[in-house]
Order: structure tokens, then sequence, then C-alpha cells
């Protein structure tokens, strides 16, 4: 995953961009927890990575999520809160398909 396609996706230094996939998840996700969008949720750390320029050297590549990385991090302890799986739409998915 490159700071360039998050920033694509509308996660910027600046906020998200209205219009943007960006302002859509996070209208999705809200509407989906009833009114908020959780930090720590696929939005927030998105909007924290492209505001940081950080994708990459978070853990989140293009072969995959790099072992003893923050994104291996976020993995484990996904899969922990969900029983042993991170689930399609997660945030560790979703911040990696992007």
């Amino acid at each position: 995953m490159s700071d360039q396609n998050v920033r694509n996706a509308g996660f910027t230094s600046s906020g998200i961009r209205g219009g943007s996939l960006a302002s859509s998840m996070m209208s999705q996700e809200a509407r989906a927890s009833g009114g908020g969008v959780h930090s720590g949720g696929p939005t927030s750390t998105l909007q924290q990575m492209g505001a940081r320029g950080s994708t990459h050297s978070s853990g989140f590549t293009s072969s995959g999520i790099s072992s003893g990385s923050r994104a291996s991090q976020m993995m484990s302890q996904e899969a922990r809160s969900y029983g042993g799986g991170t689930p399609s739409g997660g945030t560790t998915s979703t911040v990696q398909s992007i």
C-alpha cells in the first residue's frame, strides 16, 4: 500500500476530502455504529496514516503485512477480538486492501 493510494482515496493531511472514498467510508462506518466513527476503526486508522504519510512504514506493504510491524500487531489484536480471524471489511483488511 502506498501513501499516494491513501491520499487518492481521500485521507489527507488536512482531513477527509469531501466526495471521496474516504468520506463514503466515514459515513458508512458512522451509520453502522450509531452515529460516530470509533478510534481504531478503518476510517480513523486510514486518516491517521494519510495525515502522517506513514502507511508503508506501519507494515502494510504490497506483498502483505510485515512481520513484527505495527500492522501485524493490529492484525493480531483484531484476530483475538474476533475469536481467531480478521474479518472481511475489518480495520486490518480494509487498510491492507488500500
